[in-house]
């Protein structure tokens, strides 16, 4: 979890200090970048908090409205990591589109639609995640194993109830259009960038052939994003699935389904990473009170 949190809140924090320092670097496409690592720092935090104090022995971390606290914002923030990583790739795949597109003319909207989506992917997901405040509540006793809990302190209120048809029908819709648009720009963009490719063959200059521009590097960058996420949200999804089938309980199984929901957002920071040009500078910044230190202590 630390190394996870401190990955996305690195990120976070050097765009912050760019937007505040270096205004004229600033673009766009960075506001949809901060909104997914700030989804990602509550994701993990509030998925892995239980888990960590539950190690400690605490016994009492969570009662019923704590565990609805946690689920909820848990689960929203899920979904906004779901929805913030579809409108990247919607946004990049719109940004890279040639002039003559069917798409050009929305090149020039694009940056007054960031802030409405992301009030409407708030909206969205607490209308649909707020249900789960009425299906959980803290575990009555800590050593309890039997079916429907969501972390060591929470479960479901009543081990035979079912989540209501709408709430099932409103998420599985959810995530499959958000994931849909995903793959769909992404696939889109692969087609450019291919085209790309082999127009740039044609060019004799190997200098020029092998430079990358901003976009392209940002686009795969997005690309990347976008194949963590599918990759481990079907995996998930295809463990859960198979462990809501089993009659019996897993711990292990579970384990495993818990582990691989953090996979993204702890990978996320990491991917940034590449395409941010402050971090270069920053470690070389490090790099440099580093060895002054060092001098520091040995002639002293």
């Amino acid at each position: 979890m630390s190394t996870s949190v401190t990955a996305n809140s690195l990120i976070f924090t050097i765009y912050i200090y760019t937007f505040l320092t270096q205004p004229q670097l600033k673009k766009p496409i960075d506001w949809i970048f901060m909104h997914l690592t700030m989804a990602n720092i509550l994701n993990i935090i509030f998925h892995s908090m239980p888990e960590i104090m539950s190690s400690f022995g605490v016994k009492r971390f969570l009662d019923d409205i704590g565990c609805q606290i946690f689920l909820c914002i848990y689960r929203v923030t899920r979904g906004l990591s779901s929805c913030t990583t579809s409108l990247l790739s919607i946004f990049q795949a719109i940004t890279i589109s040639p002039s003559h597109s069917k798409w050009a003319w929305l090149k020039f909207k694009l940056s007054t639609w960031i802030f409405p989506s992301f009030l409407f992917f708030w909206v969205i997901n607490l209308l649909i995640y707020i249900q789960v405040i009425r299906v959980k509540g803290a575990k009555l006793n800590f050593t309890m194993v039997g079916q429907g809990y969501v972390n060591a302190y929470c479960q479901s209120k009543k081990m035979n109830m079912h989540y209501p048809g709408p709430f099932v029908s409103s998420m599985v819709i959810h995530d499959l259009l958000f994931v849909a648009l995903m793959i769909w720009s992404s696939l889109y963009m692969v087609g450019l960038l291919y085209s790309h490719h082999r127009r740039a063959q044609h060019i004799h200059s190997s200098s020029l052939s092998r430079q990358m521009s901003p976009e392209n590097r940002a686009t795969h960058t997005i690309l990347l994003l976008v194949f963590c996420f599918v990759f481990f949200y079907f995996l998930h999804n295809l463990l859960t699935l198979f462990v809501l089938c089993r009659t019996e309980k897993n711990t292990r199984l579970e384990n495993i389904s818990g582990f691989l929901s953090t996979c993204y957002p702890t990978l996320c920071p990491f991917f940034l990473m590449k395409n941010n040009k402050m971090i270069p500078k920053l470690l070389c910044f490090l790099s440099n009170m580093k060895m002054t230190f060092l001098r520091r202590a040995f002639s002293g």
